[in-house]
């Protein structure tokens, strides 16, 4: 009896976190790259959500839990490259590109680059098995739509 009155004082042990997918590596990263710059706003928060929900049909409150178990999935994460590789063995080039230029949505949200942001986006490009010019050719395209 004793044991399980001290019990209900305990904190819950956490739910296990699901093996990464692609959807949920690439949330990951965008999580990652979001918080490099250790300023995670609401509008990089409705960005990632938004990616997601196009990228895989979620509606919003299911592009929401996605996101918040990516969030989970990062503070708990493997290296960055680890992520884009499993993007990079589970998927085809036209998910891959899909997914740099995703990446470099949420980069260029705010408006400026952060050098750790940058570094995030390169190890994700080289770990996806995709060229310096297909990773500025995606750059280029989010430039001209928020332009």
């Amino acid at each position: 009896m004793l044991k399980k009155f001290f019990q209900a004082f305990r904190p819950p042990e956490p739910a296990a976190l699901p093996d990464p997918d692609a959807e949920l590596a690439l949330g990951a990263l965008l999580v990652r790259v979001a918080k490099a710059d250790r300023d995670y706003k609401l509008e990089e928060i409705s960005l990632i959500d938004r990616i997601l929900a196009r990228l895989y049909q979620h509606n919003a409150i299911e592009a929401a839990k996605v996101r918040a178990t990516c969030e989970k999935l990062h503070a708990a994460a493997p290296e960055t490259d680890t992520f884009a590789k499993l993007i990079r063995e589970t998927t085809g080039l036209d998910e891959r590109l899909a997914a740099i230029e995703a990446l470099w949505e949420v980069v260029l949200a705010d408006g400026k680059q952060d050098e750790g942001e940058l570094k995030i986006v390169e190890e994700a490009r080289k770990a996806m098995g995709l060229s310096f010019n297909d990773s500025e050719a995606a750059r280029e395209r989010v430039t001209n739509k928020l332009a």
